[in-house]
């Protein structure tokens, strides 16, 4: 599993919203310049995550984005699902209905599952909330 560029960027983003989560919109603008992201990719990540309604957007004059609910609630693991499909580590588990014909068979099957379980668990058990308090100690770099 490679997190891309557009995964990493949407988990910096929802920090970044965090950090300034003061009920007032936050002009694209602003996060660019603060995360150092092109305005043009950082509104397509935006439109992602407007559309599954992660964030608030208003358009025009003291437009711009917000969190609609509290950084705690937000995992890591909804953000990079959404940005990034999947985060099987193998093909075969990407679409859980779609079984490969060897999987009767397959003795490396059960170690899969069982890193995709972990995968799966480590990042729905990081918040946004966690991201943004650990920032100024280090804990975490995205």
């Amino acid at each position: 599993m490679m997190v891309s560029t557009k995964g990493r960027y949407a988990l910096r983003v929802m920090v970044d919203l965090s950090e300034h989560n003061t009920g007032v919109y936050v002009p694209l603008k602003d996060i660019a310049a603060r995360q150092d992201i092109s305005p043009k990719y950082l509104e397509s990540i935006m439109t992602v995550l407007s559309k599954a309604g992660l964030v608030d957007a208003v358009h025009g004059k003291g437009g711009g984005y917000r969190l609609n609910r509290a950084p705690h609630e937000y995992t890591v693991g909804s953000i990079l699902k959404l940005t990034e499909g999947t985060l099987a580590p193998v093909a075969c588990l990407e679409h859980k209905d779609a079984h490969c014909s060897r999987a009767a068979s397959c003795r490396t099957l059960p170690m899969w599952t069982e890193l995709d379980r972990l995968i799966d668990g480590y990042f729905e058990g990081i918040t946004v909330g966690d991201l943004a308090k650990n920032i100024s100690s280090g804990d975490y770099v995205i």
